[in-house]
């Protein structure tokens, strides 16, 4: 009998006595996703360096308590709203919604008490060469202050030897505004090593990024050229290159925390690219989505710790698959809008391989 692919236990439980549990899905060579109910979050993804090491390369905790304790959004699938809404607020259809801040004056990642910060249910797995979990989160209407109960779905599948695909979908019974994505801390050197993430190689499909003020929102206007920026990507760079440049939005940024904005296509199409030289591992980001939000760990500051490290500025980097930030109040970009006859979906592909590593 084939040895199982998917696995489950108990991550722990919350203050109330719920369990959050754990699946495990298993690839290729070590190849290995943890997902916790918890948030709906990857937990824990185990990946082959070019000697056949496997170390985990992403960000988190050991334990539940950990998760609870300080609000990171390690791994989470971040909702109703991933990034900001200015002011913590939009008009939708005439109507003026007030949202509940917790980014300065503005609302992040679905404010206070999000989508990372619910227990999500397990409703159907699958074993075999693609093992999958599928979790729903119902969101009642007015949660958040957001109109419309959203049922909203995350399927996580080894669709691969070494890839992991993270689709999403949600209906709504009102007409809302959706926009979720996983926000998971990558450091490909694998968090044994005890390294940061500048040396990583990065390379971003696109040509033109949001330009944002100091608390972070994106100015009036059109998107800006990457050309002759430290924003331009196109070809492949080091995260820390640029990263000091005397440079007005590296500034507001205190490092990258930009949306880029990914060249126009049909499908899941690549995005980016993250290499380390110090492993050898490469992951190929793909997605449907028309941005990519590159946040280059700028406000990890030693004041939490998981799995056995203290995690400090550049410690890892975020690439967040998702509609552009703030488009409930601009018409100019791409709409979140959800109507009670649509159907939200979303896919993001992380693909991973190896390459020769200098050390």
């Amino acid at each position: 009998m084939a040895e199982a692919r998917i696995t489950k236990d108990v991550f722990g439980s919350l203050p109330d006595g719920r369990d959050v549990e754990r699946v495990t899905l298993r690839g290729a060579d070590g190849f290995e996703a943890r997902i916790i109910t918890y948030g709906a979050a990857l937990q824990a993804l185990l990946v082959p360096d070019a000697q056949g090491a496997v170390d985990d390369v992403v960000l988190g905790h050991d334990d539940l308590l950990s998760y609870l304790k300080l609000r990171k959004y390690f791994g989470a699938t971040v909702g109703r709203y991933a990034n900001r809404i200015a002011k913590a607020r939009f008009s939708l259809d005439g109507q003026d919604l007030r949202l509940d801040a917790n980014n300065g004056a503005h609302a992040l990642h679905g404010g206070p008490d999000g989508f990372d910060r619910k227990l999500w249910q397990i409703v159907a797995t699958e074993d075999g060469a693609q093992p999958s979990v599928t979790m729903l989160y119902v969101s009642p209407d007015g949660e958040a202050n957001y109109p419309g109960r959203l049922d909203v779905r995350v399927t996580y599948q080894l669709t691969g030897p070494m890839e992991l695909a993270v689709s999403f979908s949600a209906r709504t019974t009102r007409t809302t505004v959706v926009n979720l994505t996983n926000h998971s801390f990558f450091n490909l050197d694998g968090l044994t090593a005890g390294t940061g993430i500048l040396d990583h190689c990065l390379t971003v499909e696109a040509d033109h990024y949001l330009a944002i003020d100091e608390t972070a929102i994106p100015l009036e206007g059109p998107p800006q050229s990457v050309a002759g920026t430290p924003f331009d990507f196109r070809e492949a760079h080091p995260v820390g290159a640029r990263i000091r440049a005397d440079d007005a939005q590296i500034k507001c940024g205190r490092g990258y925390d930009h949306n880029f904005c990914l060249r126009d296509g049909t499908g899941v199409r690549p995005a980016a690219r993250l290499e380390s030289p110090r492993s050898g591992r490469v992951m190929e980001l793909l997605t449907d989505q028309p941005g990519l939000q590159v946040y280059s760990g700028n406000y990890l500051d030693a004041t939490v710790s998981g799995k056995g490290r203290v995690y400090r500025q550049s410690d890892a980097i975020c690439l967040e698959p998702q509609v552009w930030p703030d488009s409930p109040n601009r018409p100019d970009f791409p709409s979140p809008r959800l109507g009670p006859d649509d159907v939200y979906k979303h896919e993001t592909v992380y693909r991973f391989s190896t390459t020769g590593a200098s050390a």
